[in-house]
């Protein structure tokens, strides 16, 4: 990060609405609409303060998957001069749902057991018959095996736990099982791109959250 970038980001952060606002997307994407409502500010102003961020470029944002009209907001981390302050207590059950339970859900909760070595439970709104042989494919190249894993429906979440991470658009905007805490991480869909790096990078994008997760702990409402 060059020092201009470095200066341009503590400018940008020099507002405590947006530390607030930074603050509240440090373990979970958000919608404009959630974000208004989480630090009681109208869309309007919001907008101000999110194109500042975005300049900075503190925060990016992207168009749902699911329903194609609402707008995820997410960090960058790579881009942050400090670490976003979150009051947290690490989550003793954790669950990781997308829809077909095929790829993104499969490689956070296998991720999460591997740095935690506590068990997480993936399971999928629409689950499909198998892993994606590129999903299977991606993790082994980083360690993980998920040669035996099969997907599950929410069946697979025997009680609600502390913690509902959804890993994709699409499953975030429909019925969610119950869960303590929900977050969400606005991941693309590798299938869509259909190429062993499109899942190589998924995996990459999911094991960078869970490492944070892991560290920071799970948000307080």
């Amino acid at each position: 990060m060059t020092l201009e970038m470095r200066a341009a980001g503590h400018a940008a952060l020099g507002d405590p609405r947006r530390l607030s606002i930074v603050d509240h997307l440090a373990l979970s994407d958000r919608t404009v609409a959630e974000l208004s409502e989480l630090v009681g500010m109208r869309t309007n102003l919001l907008a101000h303060h999110l194109d500042i961020l975005e300049s900075a470029s503190l925060i990016e944002r992207s168009v749902s998957e699911g329903d194609h009209r609402r707008k995820y907001v997410s960090l960058r981390w790579d881009s942050l001069p400090s670490t976003p302050k979150v009051s947290a207590a690490p989550a003793a059950t954790v669950a990781f749902i997308c829809t077909h339970n095929s790829a993104r859900s499969q490689f956070a909760a296998a991720l999460f057991e591997q740095t935690t070595g506590r068990p997480a439970v993936s399971a999928g709104s629409e689950p499909a018959r198998a892993v994606h042989p590129l999903a299977v494919e991606a993790a082994s190249g980083m360690g993980i095996d998920l040669s035996r894993a099969v997907p599950g429906g929410y069946e697979m979440i025997v009680a609600p736990p502390d913690l509902v991470v959804s890993v994709c658009d699409r499953v975030r905007e429909s019925e969610l099982p119950a869960g303590r805490h929900l977050i969400h991480w606005s991941v693309p869909d590798p299938v869509k791109g259909g190429t062993l790096q499109s899942f190589r990078n998924s995996f990459a994008a999911i094991a960078s959250r869970v490492e944070r997760l892991t560290s920071m702990g799970e948000p307080c409402p």
